[in-house]
């Protein structure tokens, strides 16, 4: 199949503390931090009934990722794997997504809790995020298994969530 032309269309900018790659948390959840999502005026209309959302998906594009490389080896486990079983920055299509809290919103601005994006990172599109849909509590990642050099997260051998 050949290469199909592509048109992203900014929609706002994304404010945040964090001004280079070392200082962005590993995941953004993990932070208190608040952070600033601006809509550009011409898509402010798009809000209409954001204010009624807790949480939102963010998708933001990583303008300072390789987007070269196919292969990655997560901070908290040793082994490499491919970049779209991770969730590496570098990849072909540098798109990221966030799961953050929506804390006020004014206007075309929205403050926001658990980003890990570079200020001014360029937003790509928000949806409303959804417990009851957007959750599986039973999803997995194999290859995160408890052992050396490894983290907590994923599941156990006995299948068991760990905690």
């Amino acid at each position: 199949m050949s290469e199909v032309p592509l048109n992203l269309r900014p929609i706002g900018v994304i404010h945040t503390p964090y001004m280079s790659r070392a200082d962005i948390p590993r995941q953004g959840r993990l932070s208190s931090e608040i952070c600033q999502i601006e809509v550009y005026p011409q898509y402010s209309a798009g809000l209409k009934d954001i204010d009624q959302c807790t949480h939102l998906f963010v998708l933001f594009w990583l303008h300072l990722a390789d987007r070269s490389l196919l292969t990655a080896r997560p901070p908290h486990d040793r082994r490499e794997h491919g970049v779209f079983a991770t969730r590496s920055p570098s990849r072909p299509n540098p798109i990221a997504l966030d799961i953050v809290e929506l804390l006020q919103v004014d206007e075309n601005r929205l403050k926001v809790r658990g980003m890990d994006a570079l200020d001014g990172s360029i937003l790509l599109d928000l949806k409303p995020y959804s417990a009851k849909i957007d959750s599986f509590p039973q999803a997995a990642i194999g290859w995160q298994r408890d052992g050396p050099g490894e983290a907590g997260e994923g599941r156990r051998s006995g299948g068991d969530p760990v905690s």
